[in-house]
């Protein structure tokens, strides 16, 4: 069994081809459940198990069942983006691919994703097909056929708008540019994920890998749907869905995405439609007996004032670009108006270029 503390100075091991990196927090259960199949069917790359500073018997399960295993044991639970960030700075691989302790792979699924990236350098990231592992005829919610925001931030994916999920009938096999890869199985170039600075630490959880993708693409690189390759995903592994800290998570860090990546001339009138749609998410929260997600709206925009100055700085830090597969009108009123639950209702035509 080999332990490697970040705060060490480790000499860097030969680079390898791909890199499969299992973030594990507390997850035993998840790791005896699914990492036979990840070890079983990664052909083509080396699976890595990066420990969260976990308080239960992970290392342990992992040291008595799996020894050949290399496992990198991060000094905190920092969360998924530091997690990730103090992981991968130790691992010298021309892929990462970030994959959720709770996704059960299928064979073959890692090298039709390497081979479409390998053929085209201007791919940054993609990400496979997501099925919800506890109905496997349909789409998983955290990233379904691949990414989406409209032009207040709202992300959504073919295969799941809000919280209506498709079923999986074929329709979306075809190889697609979308804006966000899933973070349960994100398929990333080393090099471009370093270039613009991994993933950022202060959103702890969620969104965090919408914001890397916006990076990637203000730098000019694409980001791939691949549905050659296929996992299922239990989802919700961490934080169930439903909690007002998710809910909190989650408008922090939308807020926080779009103002460090927005263009300029974009920020202020984004910003004003958002406060007036967030007011009306906290009213139906409040309406319908949610104390706790009410309050972490205003939680989150509390956040997002009193931290401008810092998210300023990181705003600075990289160029804002008008981007490709934005949304350019409102999902809200798209799916709760007008009723439309299928990517394919939506206007392709609306998607920026």
């Amino acid at each position: 069994m080999r332990f490697e503390k970040i705060d060490i100075n480790l000499n860097k091991k030969p680079q390898i081809k791909v890199a499969v990196v299992i973030l594990n927090w507390n997850g035993r259960k998840f790791l005896e459940k699914f990492l036979p199949s990840v070890v079983k069917y990664s052909d083509g790359a080396e699976v890595i198990i990066a420990d969260n500073d976990s308080s239960d018997d992970s290392v342990d399960f992992l040291k008595n069942n799996y020894p050949d295993l290399r496992i990198i044991i991060n000094t905190e639970n920092g969360g998924y983006a530091k997690g990730y960030n103090d992981a991968l700075a130790l691992i010298d691989a021309e892929y990462f691919v970030l994959l959720n302790s709770d996704i059960e792979v299928t064979p073959n699924w890692v090298m039709p994703v390497i081979d479409v990236m390998d053929a085209d350098t201007t791919i940054a990231a993609a990400q496979p097909k997501l099925i919800a592992y506890n109905q496997k005829d349909e789409f998983e919610y955290a990233g379904a056929a691949g990414g989406f925001i409209d032009k207040y931030g709202y992300p959504f994916c073919q295969g799941r708008i809000f919280g209506h999920l498709e079923k999986d009938l074929g329709q979306y096999e075809d190889i697609k540019e979308i804006f966000w890869a899933s973070g349960a199985c994100m398929f990333v170039r080393a090099s471009k994920f370093n270039e613009v600075g991994g993933l950022d630490n202060d959103f702890f959880a969620h969104m965090e890998e919408i914001d890397l993708c916006w990076r990637l693409k203000n730098s000019g690189y694409k980001i791939q749907y691949i549905p050659y390759s296929k996992v299922y995903h239990v989802g919700g592994g961490t934080l169930p869905k439903g909690t007002a800290r998710k809910t909190y998570l989650n408008f922090r860090n939308n807020f926080t995405l779009l103002f460090k990546n927005l263009p300029k001339n974009r920020i202020v009138k984004t910003f004003i439609a958002r406060l007036v749609l967030d007011g009306v998410a906290a009213l139906r929260f409040l309406s319908e007996g949610n104390l706790g997600d009410t309050f972490a709206v205003l939680k989150a925009h509390m956040y997002f004032y009193t931290h401008i100055p810092q998210i300023r700085k990181k705003r600075n830090q990289y160029h804002q670009n008008k981007v490709s597969m934005i949304y350019e009108k409102n999902i809200v009123i798209e799916h709760f108006l007008k009723r439309k639950s299928k990517f394919t209702e939506l206007d392709q035509s609306k998607f920026s270029k």
